[in-house]
C-alpha cells in the first residue's frame, strides 16, 4: 500500500527539482528525503526521476504519476476533513465540485447563500474540478455533489443527475464595430470576422466543436484569440480585438464598450447539470442538493426552454 507522506515528499520534490530546497520546504534532511524516494521508487519499480549532478527532473513516467499522486492527496485531504468534523459532532460539512460555469451563471453562489441563511456557520469546501475528476470524488464519497457541463452516462449505476440551467450565447460586439449599428446581424455578416473563443476547460476538442456550430449556422469565424473564461473575453472584446459568443447570464445589467445582439438562428447555450451518488448517507446533502433544484425549477418558471448544440 501506498505511503502517504511518501507520496508527499514525492511530489515536493518534483515541484521544487531539487532535494534540497525540498529538504527545506518539508522542513526535513536531505539524507532521509532521498530516502524515503528511493524507497518510493523501489517499492514502485518504477523510476520517477533522471537525476544529474545539476537537478533532478520527472521521468516521463514520473510525470504521469505525479498527476494521480496530487489526485489521490487532494481525495485524501477532503476525506480527513469530513472524518474530522464528524468527529467533532458536526453534520459533516458539504464538499462541492464545480466547473467554472456555475460560478459565472450564479446558480453555486446563490444555493451557499441560501444555504446560509437555513444553516449559518455550516462548513464548505469548494473544488474546482474537471467533470471526470468529480465523477469519481462522488463515487469515492470524498464529494457530496457535483456541477459539471455534461452528465454522466445514463446507465451509470452509482450517479444521478439533473439539468439546471440552459445559459444562452449571445454575440457581443465592440461598441466601434460596424455591426453593432445593425439590430438584426446575419450569419453572412458574420463571415471571415476576427473572434475571441472562449475555451471549455472540460473538452478538449472544444475549439473545434466552437468552429463546427459556427459553420452549421453559416459563417466561419477568424479566430484570433483564445479566452480562457468569459469574462477576459469580454475584456478583449471592449477592446476592439474580435468578436465572441458569451453566456446571458453574465450580460446583465450591460457592459461599457460592448453591443449585445440575439443569435435567433444559432441556438446555442451553456448547459450545467448537478450530480450526486444515488445513495444519501447525511440528510444535509439531499438538502442543499433540494436547495440546488428548487433554484432550477424558479429560473425555468421564469425562462423559457432553448435548445442547446454547445
Amino acid at each position: 500500500m501506498l505511503d502517504l507522506r511518501q507520496l508527499r515528499y514525492f511530489i515536493a520534490v518534483a515541484e521544487a527539482e531539487h532535494v534540497g530546497r525540498a529538504a527545506e520546504q518539508l522542513q526535513i534532511s536531505q539524507s532521509p528525503l532521498s530516502r524515503q524516494i528511493a524507497q518510493l521508487e523501489k517499492k514502485l519499480g518504477l523510476t520517477l526521476f533522471e537525476r544529474t549532478h545539476q537537478r533532478i527532473r520527472l521521468t516521463r513516467d514520473g510525470t504521469v504519476f505525479l498527476s494521480e499522486a496530487r489526485a489521490l492527496l487532494r481525495h485524501a485531504d477532503r476525506l480527513e476533513n469530513l472524518g474530522r468534523r464528524l468527529g467533532r459532532g458536526e453534520e459533516g460539512g458539504l464538499c462541492i465540485g464545480y466547473v467554472s460555469d456555475a460560478m459565472h451563471t450564479g446558480v453555486l453562489p446563490s444555493a451557499l447563500r441560501r444555504l446560509q441563511e437555513e444553516r449559518p456557520g455550516i462548513h464548505v469546501a469548494l473544488y474546482s474540478m474537471s467533470a471526470s475528476q468529480q465523477f469519481e470524488g462522488l463515487r469515492q464519497r470524498s464529494l457530496d455533489i457535483a456541477l459539471v457541463r455534461e452528465p454522466p452516462d445514463r446507465d451509470d449505476p452509482v450517479l444521478r443527475a439533473a439539468s439546471l440551467l440552459e445559459d444562452p450565447l449571445l454575440l457581443v460586439l465592440p461598441a466601434g464595430h460596424p455591426l453593432a449599428a445593425q439590430e438584426v446581424v446575419r450569419a453572412q455578416d458574420l463571415d471571415g470576422q476576427a473572434w475571441i473563443a472562449v475555451e471549455d476547460e472540460g473538452d478538449p476538442a472544444w475549439r473545434d466543436a466552437f468552429i463546427a456550430s459556427c459553420v452549421a449556422s453559416g459563417f466561419t469565424p477568424d479566430i484570433r484569440l483564445d479566452a480562457a473564461e468569459p469574462l477576459t473575453a469580454l475584456g478583449l472584446v471592449a477592446s476592439g480585438l474580435g468578436l465572441a459568443l458569451i453566456q446571458k447570464s453574465m450580460l446583465r445589467g450591460g457592459k461599457d464598450g460592448v453591443v449585445v445582439r440575439e443569435l435567433p438562428w444559432h441556438e446555442a447555450s451553456i448547459r450545467l447539470w448537478a450530480v450526486w451518488h444515488h445513495i444519501d448517507l447525511r440528510p444535509i446533502v439531499s438538502s442543499f442538493r433540494e436547495t440546488v433544484l428548487s433554484d432550477e425549477r424558479t429560473r425555468s418558471e421564469e425562462t423559457p426552454p432553448r435548445r442547446s448544440r454547445r
